[in-house]
Formats: structure tokens, sequence, C-alpha cells
């Protein structure tokens, strides 16, 4: 996709991200509706009605990435979670790392699985990533240590632990051939 193209995406992605982020105003029962405060305005940042959007806002952000990373648009999804607020979301460093991972540079996404956990150590999916991604390196021992933490965490029934077993799984088999 051209350097143009790429832009134009991004800003079409955010604007339907912000029609949708947008409450509806309710109108009360009990008299006019409240003015609506407007959270793009830096005065307004910090009141409590603005607080709730940006992270709202960040989830449907962290949403889309996770769309365009699973359909192949990896640069992409990357380039939208660089417009995330809130650049220590866990949910936002898994998205980063796996995106990263599936450029190829598997080192380069480590940390960011590192730090997801180090703040949501219950993060499943994040050690199940991990895992995926000690297995690019031929880690088979470190892969299983975060398929244990995961049965651990979560439970042997989780969608984390039957994806990262079939990884390991897939692993194991392609080592035992010959050749």
């Amino acid at each position: 996709m051209s350097r143009y193209g790429h832009t134009t995406a991004i800003v079409a992605a955010m604007s339907a991200l912000a029609l949708f982020a947008v409450p509806l105003q309710a109108v009360a029962d009990d008299g006019p509706p409240k003015p609506r405060v407007d959270c793009s305005k830096a005065k307004n940042k910090d009141k409590p009605e603005c607080q709730n959007k940006r992270g709202a806002l960040d989830d449907e952000i962290i949403n889309g990435a996770y769309w365009l990373a699973h359909t192949g648009k990896l640069k992409e999804s990357l380039a939208l979670l660089d417009t995330v607020a809130d650049k220590d979301n866990p949910r936002a460093l898994n998205a980063r790392g796996f995106a990263t991972r599936k450029l190829g540079d598997v080192d380069g996404a480590l940390p960011f699985y590192a730090r997801a956990l180090a703040i949501k150590p219950d993060y499943v999916q994040a050690r199940e990533y991990l895992g995926e991604a000690f297995l690019a390196k031929g880690d088979l021992a470190r892969a299983t240590e975060q398929l244990d933490e995961i049965a651990r965490r979560a439970g042997t029934a989780s969608v984390s632990f039957a994806n990262l077993k079939r990884e390991i799984a897939a692993f194991e088999a392609k080592r035992a051939v010959p050749g």
C-alpha cells in the first residue's frame, strides 16, 4: 500500500472509530439533556466525563488493530496502535507484540509481551503469544512454561491453553520429521 493509501486507511479507520466512540446523548425523563463535554479540548481532558471515553476509544483502537493484524495488515495494525492514548495498556502491548512477531521480528516482540505481563500477570493471551514467540525461536522449554502458566491461571479448558498446546504439538511434530 502506498504511503498515501496507508495514511488514508488510518484516517478512515480513526474517523469510523470516533463516530462509534461518541456516546449518544440520552434525554432524561426529568428535564432537558445535560450539555455534553467536548473531550477533544485540552481544558477538558482531565474531566471524569472524558476519562472513560479515552479508555473506550483505546479499546476500539486495539480491537481494530487486532483485526488488521489477523488479516495480515501488520504495518497498518502497528500504525493504528501508535494512536492509543494509554501506552501501557496490556492489550495494546500484546497486540503490538503480535504484529511485530508476525512481521518476523520475534526478538522485538518479546519486550511487549513481557511488559504486558508485568502489568497484568494473568493475561493468558499474552502468555499464549509469548509461548508462540518462544517456539519461533526454537525454545520449547520456555513455551511449555507459558502453557503451564496458562493452565495454572485460566485452566486447561481456556482458549489460550488450547491454542498454545496446538502450536506446541505442531512444533514437536515438525521437529520429529527427519530431514
